[in-house]
């Protein structure tokens, strides 16, 4: 993966930030059959209209997340057979994600995004592509959104439609420019960035990405970590991240859209 650019963003002031924060709900997880698995601590509730941009790789604010607090995502999916692996680890200790597709991706794998929604994962948008965004025109930017939701919605529901059934997206590279991330605030879909990440575009061992993101975890001691499910060396390094999660005392926290907290505690 190409250097991460940092991208604008107005700082917010004290006001908004309270606002922010106000505005993004949690509830508990299910509860996992496996009581010694890691599982999933709760659910938080992400609203554009307060939290538009998160990430402090890219932006000045990130969720509201207690220390040894995770959100695990992955991009660039689906890829069955290392997403498939992925899926595995995260279904053996209970712990939800989110998976930020690439719509040609989705719509060559349409079982496999199902999945992927059917074992309780949270289901983003990541452009139709994955070209860099800052770098083409606006119009086909646009395009590039437009068709990547559509196509993950196609094989979410088998409707292609532009208005996303889950309304959280993140630019390839994290690169943008201020009229994308403008458009994306106006039409309520949360741009996310990412905390920390697993370095795993880079040419390097499963062991040695292990080293890595536990190391910058431990930095950091909480965070939205980035990993890529297409990556063989994220796969093979899954179960054993999990077990580092469990056995340092790091809670799952598991993002979904504003209302669908509230609406998964109704339906329990």
């Amino acid at each position: 993966m190409a250097k991460m650019l940092r991208l604008s963003w107005t700082s917010m002031s004290a006001g908004a930030v309270l606002a922010a924060l106000a505005g993004v709900a949690s509830t508990e997880a299910a509860e996992c059959p496996r009581k010694d698995a890691l599982g999933t601590s709760r659910i938080l509730s992400v609203d554009a209209r307060t939290t538009p941009r998160v990430g402090l790789k890219s932006f000045p604010e990130t969720l509201p997340l207690a220390d040894r607090e995770v959100v695990l995502t992955f991009d660039d999916g689906p890829h069955p057979p290392t997403t498939s692996k992925v899926l595995a680890a995260l279904a053996q200790e209970c712990a939800r994600a989110t998976f930020f597709l690439i719509g040609q991706h989705a719509s060559e794998h349409p079982d496999m995004v199902k999945r992927i929604a059917r074992e309780g994962h949270t289901v983003g948008h990541h452009t139709w592509s994955h070209p860099f965004m800052a770098r083409i025109p606006f119009d086909k930017a646009t395009a590039e959104i437009d068709r990547g939701i559509a196509a993950d919605e196609m094989a979410l529901h088998g409707t292609s439609t532009t208005t996303p059934s889950t309304p959280f997206f993140r630019f390839p590279y994290f690169e943008a420019t201020q009229a994308e991330l403008d458009l994306l605030q106006s039409r309520g879909i949360v741009v996310f960035g990412a905390d920390l990440w697993a370095s795993d575009w880079e040419e390097i061992t499963p062991e040695q990405e292990l080293k890595l993101v536990t190391e910058r975890l431990a930095a950091a001691g909480k965070g939205i970590i980035l990993f890529h499910d297409p990556k063989a060396r994220t796969a093979a390094i899954m179960p054993a991240f999990l077990r580092y999660l469990k056995e340092n005392g790091y809670r799952v926290v598991h993002i979904v859209p504003a209302g669908a907290a509230q609406k998964n505690a109704d339906t329990r």
